[in-house]
């Protein structure tokens, strides 16, 4: 049975409105309040329940309605095969599976998150602390060692899951969707923005989502070839050691601006809070930590480079993990034919079929985020993370019952196959 927790206290109304007003924001201590009204997702997931329907009533409801019958005007080539009441039984066979995660779900969950954000704090703390002395060597590896794993949990595990809502259920202030603000420069709410609302309702879907390349790279044969994309491997390459950048500025959504579907002052006001969290972040990691180094020990220069390796880290690791779930071979693009008329049940199998995993051990899920399981993560988005790795064969016994491929392969050959679809759509 579901446990509800208690409400810590402090979950009050906020004292200042501009928190309820949608937009572009960096939050910051004074948002870590929940009222009573404050919706408990902003993860596009389709629902069919009347939490779904209380959702998208809300000030942040989710985009799209679905079809409840019938199906999309022509299905994607690999389920083709697939009738309409096949596709509606698909779907309620994953609806049942997370209706049991969710009945189960509970105190050792909440244990689990919250253990899991103490670690991170120490790993920090203790990277830091390390990097005080950074002219000894050892502090100096020790540093960028702890710093590094301490950056990348809080982005993959903490920071991606809890913006999606995965524990909003627990009704925390400190672990909300809707307070939380990452270890990243782009502002929560603009991610939350192209990749909960956007990304995870048409996924790869051409000319609906836009993460098919984040408007830089050719990733998909549709695209027309321009000389321009003989450049894909380089700035590719380019984008990995600074890919919290790249993220904020395709963030920014600079095409809808230049469409005319941002105005000028809704422009100004994203990249005030970009501004505004990359000064948070150079504060925290190129002065502060350093400042200190250089008054104790002489090692502010030190600090200041082993800093920017452990962002540099953290950066190609999440570039890896993130291109190994979305292009790889195996993983398919859809039109938007494909998905006129989608139901539930055809939402669930493009999920599965425009998705990959990685297969690795325990530690690998967890350092990924558990995004190593991105089939299971874009079926279930706002379901806790720490379930993912106990559905999947759930979920691949769907698939290979349902005629319907599950592509999983490990780190190196994920990351090789992205790699060479970059160098392949390179030409022509």
């Amino acid at each position: 049975m579901t446990q509800t927790l208690p409400r810590p206290a402090g979950a009050t109304a906020p004292a200042d409105p501009a928190l309820a007003i949608p937009g572009t924001t960096v939050r910051g201590r004074q948002a870590r309040v929940l009222p009573d009204d404050r919706p408990d997702t902003t993860s596009w997931a389709p629902r069919g329940d009347e939490a779904d329907a209380a959702t998208r009533a809300a000030p942040k409801a989710r985009p799209g309605i679905l079809a409840t019958e019938g199906g999309p005007t022509v299905r994607p080539p690999a389920a083709a095969h697939l009738s309409d009441e096949q596709v509606a039984e698909l779907g309620r066979e994953l609806d049942a599976i997370r209706d049991d995660v969710l009945a189960r779900r509970g105190a050792k969950d909440a244990a689990y998150i919250r253990r899991v954000i103490r670690l991170q704090r120490w790993l920090e703390v203790g990277g830091r602390t390390l990097l005080l002395n950074a002219k000894n060597r050892a502090a100096f590896v020790a540093g960028i060692a702890m710093l590094t794993t301490g950056k990348i949990i809080e982005n993959m595990e903490i920071g991606h899951n809890v913006l999606h809502g995965q524990w909003d259920w627990m009704r925390d202030p400190d672990i909300h969707s809707t307070t939380w603000e990452w270890d990243f420069v782009t502002p929560s709410s603009a991610w939350q923005n192209t990749h909960n609302d956007a990304h995870h309702r048409w996924t790869n879907v051409i000319g609906k989502d836009t993460d098919v390349g984040y408007n830089l790279l050719r990733m998909d044969e549709s695209e027309p070839w321009q000389p321009r994309h003989l450049l894909n491997p380089v700035l590719n390459a380019a984008l990995a050691p600074i890919f919290e950048w790249g993220i904020a500025l395709y963030d920014l959504e600079l095409s809808k601006f230049q469409a005319g579907e941002k105005s000028w002052a809704e422009m100004r006001r994203d990249l005030a809070s970009v501004a505004v969290k990359a000064s948070r972040q150079a504060a925290k990691d190129y002065l502060a930590t350093p400042i200190v180094a250089e008054a104790l020990t002489g090692s502010g220069r030190a600090a200041v480079k082993a800093t920017l390796i452990s962002g540099v880290l953290r950066n190609i690791w999440a570039h890896s993990v993130i291109f190994c779930g979305h292009f790889p071979d195996g993983v398919e693009t859809f039109t938007e034919e494909m998905v006129e008329g989608e139901t539930r049940g055809d939402w669930y199998v493009r999920q599965m079929i425009g998705s990959a995993n990685i297969s690795g051990s325990k530690l690998m899920h967890f350092m990924t985020g558990n995004l190593s399981l991105q089939v299971e993560h874009h079926l279930f988005p706002d379901l806790p993370s720490n379930r993912y790795a106990e559905v999947a064969p759930k979920v691949q016994d769907i698939c290979r019952r349902y005629g319907l491929p599950y592509t999983t392969g490990p780190l190196h050959k994920q990351v090789g196959s992205a790699w060479a679809k970059v160098f392949r759509l390179a030409l022509p």
